[in-house]
């Protein structure tokens, strides 16, 4: 089981205002679902969530925790492995750098744009009005894995 966000990352900015209604992998892209109003801190208007198409997704950033959807009157969260329950807010990576393998598309070369794509991946291929989310840092590896600069406004 190959997770899909390495250790390997630099966070320089996060957000934590965003509730998630969906299950969802560390390493995927979030976009806005609804905004809320003002800060919107505890707003349960302010959705995040992962796009099944990419044109017209607003992107807010990489998803840093695994969204999970269980029973909690049997099992707890496994906060080792950064779970959140869904309905929860997750963080989320708006500045900085991941290794990821949620890469869809024409495999990237280093320097490349980085679009939001569907399912909440990144390409290095723009699907319709897809947005930049930032920059490939690096080639895919074996495995999958590249490094992606995120730098959004």
């Amino acid at each position: 089981n190959i997770m899909a966000l390495k250790g390997d990352r630099t966070v320089l900015e996060t957000d934590i205002s965003f509730f998630i209604n969906e299950t969802a992998e560390k390493g995927q892209l979030a976009c806005i679902s609804t905004a809320g109003s003002g800060a919107a801190m505890d707003n349960s208007s302010a959705l995040a969530t992962v796009v099944a198409e990419a044109s017209g997704g607003i992107p807010l950033g990489v998803i840093l925790n695994d969204v999970v959807n269980i029973d909690q009157t049997r099992q707890h969260i496994n906060w080792q492995k950064d779970e959140v329950q869904q309905g929860g807010k997750c963080t989320i990576l708006m500045k900085g750098t991941v290794v990821t393998d949620q890469i869809r598309g024409t495999a990237p070369t280093k320097g490349q744009i980085a679009y939001v794509a569907d399912a909440g991946k990144v390409s290095a291929d723009q699907d319709g009005t897809a947005l930049a989310v930032g920059r490939f840092l690096s080639i895919q590896d074996a495995d999958g894995f590249a490094k992606v600069a995120i730098n959004l406004p």
